[in-house]
């Protein structure tokens, strides 16, 4: 997915050198479409360099003396976005949250450090909707322009609410039972 999100941005943003698209992909939130690092990041933008989907436009030499590369992306990189848009596009999976695994064997755990678990989820949750509720609030779609980031952040918020209600209706049933 590192490797579609950059091509995109790459896109949108010929020229850009590689700290200004790890710049943008934080500042889009893009870590709630994919987990990666700056490394992760790094070692994408060399791979993609490497198999002539990008490639370096200018160098120069920033404020501090480091290298600075501005890329562009290829012909042989624009028929890959189109492959991954394609390959990403048309491919669905399961929901699966790591608490999964913990409620397997919640009938052997410890019922204190299982409302402890369900107390977490519920708080991480509640900060991941107010997190998309301030970002809806603060940006609005356009007339006439389908903002998809938007949507997703909406629909996102809408799978955190039910996880929200899961997540209480649980750590309910479990201190009913512990009564």
């Amino acid at each position: 997915m590192i490797p579609l999100l950059i091509l995109g941005l790459l896109i949108q943003n010929p020229g850009a050198h590689g700290y200004e698209l790890l710049s943008l992909m934080e500042k889009r939130h893009y870590q709630y479409i994919v987990n990666f690092t700056k490394g992760s990041f790094y070692y994408n933008l060399q791979q993609l360099e490497e198999k002539g989907w990008i490639e370096q436009t200018h160098q120069t030499q920033s404020n501090n003396g480091r290298e600075v590369h501005t890329f562009k992306i290829t012909s042989l990189g624009l028929e890959e976005f189109d492959h991954l848009m394609t390959k990403y596009g048309t491919k669905s999976e399961y929901v699966k949250l790591p608490i999964y695994g913990t409620l397997l064997f919640a009938d052997v755990f410890d019922t204190n450090k299982l409302l402890e678990c369900i107390q977490s989820q519920i708080d991480q949750t509640e900060t991941r909707i107010a997190l998309l509720d301030e970002y809806l609030a603060n940006h609005k779609e356009s007339p006439g322009k389908i903002d998809y980031f938007r949507r997703m952040n909406e629909n996102s918020r809408s799978h955190h609410l039910v996880n929200l209600k899961w997540f209480q209706e649980i750590k309910s049933d479990i201190e009913k039972a512990t009564v």
